[in-house]
């Protein structure tokens, strides 16, 4: 079947470049946003004091920290995992409460630490940083 000058060009086949087009565009600048991200995420965590450089959280000790509710004592979760790669700058999360930090590299995956947070003696939480 022969098309005529003036028939209007098939909507779909002009659809179909602009959304392979967009999406490309979509993905590409989601990974340059999430590069962005994990970056600006590493400002501020240089460790101030490295206590043990040999350190390296395994799979079966995040496990068991895993089981630690936050606000256990940080002597229970330091018995889990013994001493830290380092200790980073103290934070105040929450207004008057200065927290220390102390960070893990893990040892299946040295590039991500595991930081745990203290509000005095309790185990305040932890999250990854990847580097």
């Amino acid at each position: 079947m022969k098309r005529s000058p003036f028939q209007r060009p098939d909507l779909k086949s002009l659809f179909k470049p602009l959304l392979f087009g967009g999406f490309v565009v979509a993905v590409l600048s989601l990974l340059l946003d999430l590069h962005g991200a994990v970056k600006a995420k590493n400002h501020g965590e240089v460790c101030q004091e490295i206590v043990q450089s040999r350190a390296a959280l395994s799979r079966e000790q995040l496990a068991k920290l895993l089981t630690v509710p936050e606000r256990d004592s940080k002597s229970k979760v330091q018995g889990i995992l013994k001493a830290p790669y380092c200790k980073l700058p103290k934070l105040e999360v929450r207004a008057g409460v200065n927290a220390e930090r102390e960070a893990y590299p893990l040892e299946f995956d040295p590039q991500t630490w595991l930081v745990i947070l203290y509000e005095g003696n309790e185990y305040a939480g932890y999250r990854f940083s990847f580097r």
